[in-house]
């Protein structure tokens, strides 16, 4: 049998601790799959004290995580320290410049040097692998790197961040209030104590980054990706869609158009038949559309220290295999600066929830605000029951009626053209709330 793998881990917390337990558990099976043994040998963290679930004095501790990456007694490093810069970025570019292969589950750090780092392991002809870096447990770098290799991608979209998909599905499910959703998110450990990262969308946009240039072939650039998050989401909205057959879901989509690619992260509302709107709490699902195949749809669980550390050590038996890919699936001399397609001419319909005034002339006004931008309507609810001062009453002024529109395709500046001149008539309180349909 060959010689074991000999793995140095640079960082021990939730994900690092269920490396170590898992490869332990699994190695009888890791031997026979892969021809040799898969072992950590030393580790690197921020504490030696601090309790795991693991003994720590069987692995030779080392402070520094760059002399790690460099140490000649590891023959790959996995890196499950976090963020875009510092330790875990120079222990990465370390173990690639002394010819070590890296596996990684940063997905901060492959959006932001991304590209670099996947030329330098090519330079040194090493393995870059961060299977774990997007959705947890589902294999979507695999499938879109090897998988599918012979595909040409026209969209890829999903849900990527289960903190949000869980406080949707508790909205939904349970009539509560976004901030209640969010207190109790914290409260079970899937919200950080600051959210924002989350909720404002900055983690799908990241990871749907990677994604998109796994898919098209370009450059990874978050800053190529519109956001928005759901705090402004509010049970009314999910009653709404529920009503028109729909269900509200924090997604990122990634669309090739003939102006470039598209890259969003934003609450969508998809059709609740599909596939996609059936996954609910904290699990992630990402759907794959392709030239000549019918869309695939990939649902798991996208974060926690098993599903993540089963990810890399994925990872690590291809390594132990000597199986070895191109990072983003070409070579990085061959990855193409993303053409970002304006997200002001997005198509699509839209969920349009206004609380207009209840006098004379409202709905006409708001209907040529509409037929000026040539957007036709699907269908118009108004609600008479409760206003957001209190309940409708026919005449009065003062008083402000729930209408909701659904929108045929129509593009995004046409949208926000009509709702600016909408509440330049004063005929609406407060700011309209809109929601993308994409179809599923």
């Amino acid at each position: 049998m060959a010689q074991p793998l000999k793995v140095g881990l640079a960082g021990v917390g939730t994900v690092g601790s269920a490396v170590v337990q898992l490869l332990e558990r699994g190695r009888d099976k890791l031997i026979a799959r892969c021809g040799r043994a898969i072992e950590v040998v030393a580790i690197s963290g921020r504490s030696r004290h601090k309790k795991r679930g693991f003994d720590l004095a069987e692995f030779r501790w080392v402070g520094d995580p760059a002399a790690l990456a460099r140490d000649p007694a590891i023959d790959v490093l996995v890196e499950v320290i976090g963020g875009a810069g510092g330790p875990a970025k120079l222990a990465v570019e370390t173990a690639l410049t002394a010819g070590k292969p890296v596996v990684t589950a940063n997905k901060a750090l492959l959006a932001a040097h991304g590209q670099r780092l996947a030329a330098l392991a090519e330079r040194n002809a090493v393995a870059l692998n961060f299977e774990a870096s997007v959705a947890g447990g589902i294999p979507i770098v695999k499938t879109l790197r090897e998988g599918l290799n012979g595909a040409t991608f026209t969209r890829i979209y999903g849900i990527l961040n289960g903190t949000c998909n869980y406080i949707l599905t508790r909205m939904e499910q349970e009539r509560l209030s976004f901030a209640d959703c969010l207190k109790e998110a914290q409260r079970l450990g899937y919200a950080e104590a600051d959210p924002s990262f989350d909720i404002e969308g900055h983690d799908t946009a990241q990871k749907l980054a990677i994604l998109a240039s796994l898919a098209f072939g370009t450059k990874i650039d978050p800053r190529a990706v519109y956001s928005e998050g759901i705090a402004s989401i509010t049970p009314a909205d999910l009653n709404a869609a529920a009503e028109l057959g729909y269900r509200v879901k924090l997604l990122g989509v990634a669309v090739k158009t003939a102006e470039g690619i598209e890259q969003r992260v934003h609450p969508t509302m998809v059709p609740k038949d599909s596939a996609i709107a059936q996954v609910m709490g904290v699990t992630n699902a990402v759907t794959i559309d392709a030239d000549g195949i019918a869309p695939i749809t990939l649902v798991g669980p996208g974060a926690g220290g098993e599903a993540t550390a089963s990810a890399i050590i994925a990872d690590l038996a291809d390594i132990a295999r000597g199986v070895r890919t191109p990072p983003f699936g070409r070579p990085a001399a061959r990855m193409t600066a993303v053409r970002k397609a304006p997200m002001q001419h997005h198509e699509g319909g839209y969920y349009i929830r206004l609380l207009a005034r209840d006098r004379p002339g409202t709905a006409a006004t708001i209907a040529r605000r509409l037929a000026q931008q040539k957007i036709s309507l699907e269908s118009i609810v108004q609600r008479h029951d409760t206003g957001s001062r209190g309940a409708a009453q026919p005449g009065r002024s003062d008083e402000a009626v729930p209408v909701i529109l659904i929108t045929y395709a129509t593009s995004e500046d046409a949208v926000h053209k009509a709702l600016a001149a909408v509440r330049r008539d004063r005929v609406v309180y407060g700011r309209p709330q809109v929601i993308r349909i994409e179809r599923a």
